[in-house]
């Protein structure tokens, strides 16, 4: 499928630089530029792009309006929108992402025109092939009447091993038979914030646990996402701070930038959280992997893994070490993601117990916490 892209942008050097850096890219075409979002809007009923690229803060009408604008007027296009790498700029994503931007990417800072370019197409490009593909499967899913059967369980089950040799994907009654879960771990990526304030709003104020989370975002971004998220919900969610003690019923986000990981305190009983400058793993920091190893040690046979929606196998291998710990891992299905790639690898190698779609992903998890 061939993906039409406007890129909106009041600097002329970024419209030029997106443009550049989508130039050539197979099956990806730009129609045109804009520089306001006034200017966007009266041309995507003639050039009927999927997509616009979108900065969000622009004078006459910003990049917020724009997207409030295509919501009002249920409008088919898509926006990846640019922003800066500031708290401001943080607090602009997360409302984007909430008025229905697929996602984002910032402006790098200090670079020549040349390095910017290399950078915004490092990260734009496999965005922009993410939503041509989402939508692709929306476009087939509209073929099918009815779409997904809204009865469906939030549970599939295979007899087929991974590929490592791990069990296939558990029953339920072998589900009902475990030790009920002292925590919680999320890994989620692309399509992340929306996917999160979809299932942890839903999440009882007395589940009784902890729930650590891995978003992969830039720093100055993951703050604003967690205050978004603990406006929305029960339980308390807040960025993770190095040191602090492990508390029930409060979701730890890892900071941008940073790596978090659960170890023991001084009297070897105390669980806290370390925030660390530990190295990128599977180009990612903070890391899925980094964050499931520490719960797999620490909650041994005790703890529910969750891989959600995002791009990249980030988390298959934590997921592998939480499942070999007694731990159940429960993967988000491929209709609900916007992109399958890091619930997909984990379902591949065999380690997930649970597939659900998203609105169900919330009761998957709190089945592993309380006894049935």
């Amino acid at each position: 499928m061939s993906i039409k892209v406007l890129v909106v942008d009041d600097t002329i050097v970024y419209r030029k630089i997106v443009s550049e850096a989508l130039a050539g890219v197979p099956g990806v075409e730009v129609v045109s530029t804009a520089s306001n979002g006034r200017i966007a809007l009266s041309r995507i009923g003639a050039l009927k792009p999927d997509l616009l690229v979108l900065d969000i803060e622009m004078p006459e009408m910003n990049g917020l309006e724009v997207l409030g604008a295509i919501k009002e007027k249920s409008l088919d296009v898509g926006a990846i929108v640019l922003s800066a790498l500031t708290v401001k700029g943080g607090e602009l994503t997360m409302k984007a992402l909430e008025l229905g931007a697929f996602d984002f990417v910032t402006k790098p800072e200090g670079a020549s025109a040349d390095e910017s370019r290399e950078q915004i197409k490092g990260t734009l490009v496999p965005l922009v092939k993410a939503y041509g593909h989402a939508r692709e499967i929306k476009s087939i899913l509209k073929g099918v009447k009815g779409g997904r059967p809204a009865s469906r369980p939030p549970l599939e089950t295979s007899t087929k091993a991974g590929e490592h040799g791990e069990p296939p994907l558990r029953t339920q009654a072998l589900l009902t038979a475990r030790h009920a879960s002292e925590a919680v771990g999320i890994g989620v990526s692309t399509g992340g914030p929306t996917a999160l304030m979809e299932v942890l709003p839903k999440l009882a104020p007395d589940l009784n646990v902890p729930i650590f989370i891995v978003q992969h975002m830039p720093p100055a971004f993951t703050r604003s996402l967690a205050a978004s998220l603990d406006s929305r919900c029960a339980l308390r969610v807040r960025e993770a701070e190095d040191g602090e003690t492990v508390q029930a019923n409060t979701g730890y986000l890892a900071p941008g930038g940073k790596q978090m990981k659960v170890t023991l305190g001084a009297d070897a009983l105390t669980k806290i959280i370390r925030v660390t400058d530990d190295p990128p793993e599977n180009h990612c920091k903070p890391s899925v992997d980094y964050l499931f190893r520490s719960l797999a040690h620490h909650y041994v046979g005790r703890a529910t893994g969750v891989i959600m929606t995002g791009m990249g196998n980030d988390g298959t291998l934590g997921c592998r070490l939480m499942k070999r710990s007694g731990a159940v891992v429960i993967a988000q299905d491929e209709l609900s993601c916007v992109v399958f790639g890091m619930p997909g690898e984990a379902i591949r190698a065999g380690v997930v117990d649970v597939v659900s779609p998203l609105d169900q992903l919330a009761g998957a998890i709190a089945r592993t916490v309380r006894q049935r």
